[in-house]
């Protein structure tokens, strides 16, 4: 593709705006040939799409007749069937990209009227600022080119990754959608142990969070894998050898805990999916 892109975004919540917001700051997309679908879209939305001339909530007709690349599904999964029936002109041609969990190629394609260039993608919450990353699924109807935009468009919520199996988008779920989760569980607990030993609730939050930010974004700039950077740091008979010897020693008590934990997040995954 030549040109920047058409895009009907059917969404501005916090993930569709997310990625609107990416789009328009990097110029990935023709602005002024594409929409934005939301019937309850917010100030700061509206404003955007005032300011770089993307049209807001026109008919389904004009924004045919734009000629769209794409169309990017960022609502609720429960009002998908409710709110996706009058997209499908829209789907005929363009490729569609869900962003939504639980929805499955074959049900959405069903919603738009038998659309056959659906892709998924599921993002995760830092994709809001951009520090995301995307698992990426699509059947064989989505053609190199179109994969290749799909790409491009993800990549205004932080890195991609394709997955060659539908149900593989549960397995990201488990470990990338709700993974922020569980870093922030072991923030908060590091930050609880530091006021059990004594020191004060902020001075305890401060060391936490400012530990996890920095060890996310040293191993961001590393070349090293995380294995190797935790034996450069655990000195023999030193502290942090001690601390580690309770999270993941002979027992691997961690280990098990993580992989209990992430099979649980995609039993759910797939219990949801339909």
């Amino acid at each position: 593709m030549t040109q920047r892109p058409s895009v009907a975004l059917i969404g501005a919540g916090a993930m569709g705006g997310a990625l609107l917001r990416g789009w328009l700051a990097s110029g990935v997309i023709a602005s002024s040939r594409s929409a934005v679908f939301d019937p309850a879209i917010g100030d700061e939305m509206t404003a955007l799409c005032k300011t770089h001339g993307v049209a807001l909530n026109p008919s389904v007709d004009d924004a045919n007749k734009a000629g769209l690349d794409a169309v990017v599904i960022a609502v609720k999964p429960q009002m998908a069937n409710a709110v996706l029936g009058r997209f499908t002109e829209l789907a005929r041609s363009a490729v569609v990209i869900s962003i939504m969990a639980g929805k499955t190629v074959a049900g959405l394609s069903a919603v738009l009227g038998g659309a056959r260039k659906i892709a998924r993608a599921m993002p995760n919450l830092p994709a809001a600022i951009g520090k995301g990353v995307s698992g990426l699924y699509a059947p064989e109807a989505v053609d190199e080119a179109d994969r290749a935009l799909i790409d491009t468009l993800m990549r205004a919520a932080g890195e991609t990754v394709w997955v060659t199996a539908e149900a593989e988008i549960d397995l990201v779920t488990a470990i990338s959608g709700s993974g922020p989760a569980y870093y922030f569980l072991l923030t908060e607990a590091l930050a609880e142990a530091g006021v059990a030993l004594g020191l004060s609730k902020d001075t305890a939050a401060i060391l936490a969070k400012a530990t996890l930010t920095g060890a996310g974004a040293l191993i961001e700039t590393e070349t090293r894998s995380p294995a190797q950077m935790r034996r450069a740091v655990t000195s023999p008979g030193g502290t942090t050898e001690a601390a580690l010897n309770i999270l993941d020693g002979d027992a691997k008590a961690l280990g098990r805990l993580i992989d209990e934990t992430v099979r649980a997040a995609a039993a759910r995954a797939r219990a949801l999916t339909d």
